[in-house]
């Protein structure tokens, strides 16, 4: 399980070199079976030969609504006897409050320690367990809370002996062993700033496994070694975040490029807020927004819709109707004047800038990203050219586009990693001029070509694998309000004019709406 994530975004994903995926972990890497018809296979160099395709393709997608609102997307594709799943959580850290933050995220490493069936070898002994667990822990929090040291130090030393007490009950990894004996791969999770995703492929005829399984994941959840994965979350945020430079400069970026945004929160959450979460908060959290009218399961593969259908009903049909959880209070105020920031850690220097831009479903969203690939889209890029081959001011450069997330108004960030003998304002100062030449300039007849066809051929890399499917499918149905949005999105796309990209272009990159962070090393000691 991750709690990182990097959605498709469209056609055009923001980009993370290997250095700072390494460092950030903003991306989840996910093994799949590559199972795409011979169409996919074939090179569909044209708007003209992709559009049919993609026609025949949301022609293979049926979906239902079950009485208590949980959406189904089902896609049929018969090339080999196997499914993907996806069951897609419409709640995000964007969800979250001040105070409570990083419950999505430990809601997600939860949700894989099974059920009152699943896990355990004697559910009414563990809950007796869990329950002195969380009592022990309310007397920690208050004498911590009273600053009474040795009271806390003997309440730590009992939750140790009674966290041993309830593992003596739990079947570890159950869960995940029936998927495995089952021949399922890929078990795995993510959560982002917008969304939380289970996932995981099984061959065909396990498809009643999976629906008994996952509706019983969230039907019946049992959120036991909830403090053994306390230490697992505020170890990994740690290594991610407290540990790591990079990690502490893009969480510190966004406490400055945004003001009151909800995406200013990080992912992982606070390490003070980690530390006093209750398993009644994750209780609370898991009540608002796991209902199933805010649910949108997604089938993939070699299966009957109808028989998706039936089963559908008979297991997920058991959940109950909630109330729709209430929206994020978005009330960012619009950017008046630049804004700049520099840390010094050890580290090597970076430089980075962002700019607010609009949500994904903005009429205009599609432009973002040909902006994207124009900019960083490889080593053919605007970017990469100026700074990585020519000025030699760079090692890489990257971007992030629709950053944190994208369900709402976000940032589109650039950034370099600095050459040796070089500063990040040499980085700036290039980063400036190619996105002034991008605002006065035309564009090429070339060059819009050749991002239209990066357009198509990312398209259909996606589409290829049942999980690439999958994953389109949900994130299009649950912040666009329609799967269908996905199969329309080339369209925009070959209607966008070199004036378009110029227009959008000199909207987005104006010095009002840009923060700068710079990362610069830490003196060497003696």
């Amino acid at each position: 399980m991750t709690g990182r994530l990097q959605t498709a975004r469209g056609f055009f994903a923001g980009r993370l070199r290997p250095t700072l995926i390494g460092l950030v972990a903003l991306v989840s890497l996910w093994l799949w079976w590559p199972i795409a018809p011979a169409a996919a296979r074939q090179p569909l160099q044209t708007a003209q030969a992709v559009q049919p395709y993609l026609d025949r393709v949301a022609e293979a997608i049926t979906e239902f609504t079950l009485d208590n609102g949980m959406k189904f997307i089902v896609m049929e594709r018969h090339q080999a006897p196997v499914v993907s799943f996806m069951i897609h959580a419409n709640v995000g850290a964007v969800d979250e409050t001040d105070g409570k933050t990083g419950v999505a995220h430990y809601l997600e490493h939860l949700a894989f320690k099974g059920t009152s069936r699943i896990g355990t070898k004697d559910f009414g002994a563990e809950q007796q367990a869990m329950a002195k667990l969380d009592a022990v822990f309310d007397e920690f929090l208050t004498a911590q809370a009273a600053g009474d040291q040795a009271q806390a130090g003997e309440l730590q030393a009992e939750l140790k002996a009674l966290q041993q007490e309830a593992a003596s009950f739990i079947e570890q990894n159950q869960y995940g062993q029936i998927i495995q004996q089952a021949g399922g791969v890929g078990l795995n999770a993510t959560t982002s700033a917008d969304e939380t995703r289970y996932f995981y492929s099984l061959p065909a005829n396990r498809l009643e496994l999976w629906m008994s399984l996952e509706s019983d994941r969230f039907l019946d959840p049992v959120f036991r070694e909830f403090y053994e994965e306390k230490d697992v979350i505020l170890e990994e945020r740690r290594m991610r975040v407290d540990n790591s430079p990079i990690g502490t400069m893009i969480e510190k970026f966004l406490e400055e490029a945004f003001v009151s945004h909800p995406y200013r929160r990080p992912v992982i959450g606070y390490q003070d807020d980690l530390f006093v979460a209750t398993r009644d908060d994750i209780q609370a959290f898991y009540d608002m927004y796991y209902g199933p009218g805010n649910l949108t399961a997604v089938v993939v593969g070699d299966v009957d819709p109808a028989e998706v259908q039936r089963m559908a009903e008979v297991y997920f049909g058991r959940y109950q109707s909630r109330a729709v959880p209430p929206q994020p209070v978005i009330d960012e105020p619009a950017q008046a004047a630049p804004r700049e920031f520099t840390l010094t850690l050890p580290s090597e220097p970076w430089y980075l800038e962002g700019y607010h831009r609009p949500s994904l479903t903005h009429p205009d969203h599609v432009i973002y990203g040909m902006i994207d690939s124009m900019l960083v889209g490889g080593r053919t890029s605007r970017l990469y050219k100026t700074l990585v081959d020519e000025a030699q001011v760079a090692l890489d450069i990257g971007s992030l586009n629709g950053f944190p997330g994208d369900r709402y108004d976000n940032i589109f960030l650039i950034y370099g990693l600095t050459a040796p003998g070089h500063t990040p304002e040499e980085i700036g100062d290039l980063f400036a001029q190619e996105l002034r030449r991008l605002q006065q300039e035309p564009v090429s007849s070339q060059e819009l070509d050749r991002i239209k066809t990066q357009a198509r051929a990312g398209l259909l890399q996606r589409l290829a694998s049942n999980s690439g499917m999958a994953s389109l499918l949900a994130e299009y149905q649950a912040k666009t309000g329609d799967w269908r949005n996905l199969f329309s999105e080339l369209k925009a796309i070959e209607a966008v004019s070199g004036a378009d990209i110029q227009r959008v272009a000199q909207t987005l990159f104006q010095p009002t709406h840009r923060t700068v962070g710079k990362l610069l090393p830490a003196p060497s000691g003696p």
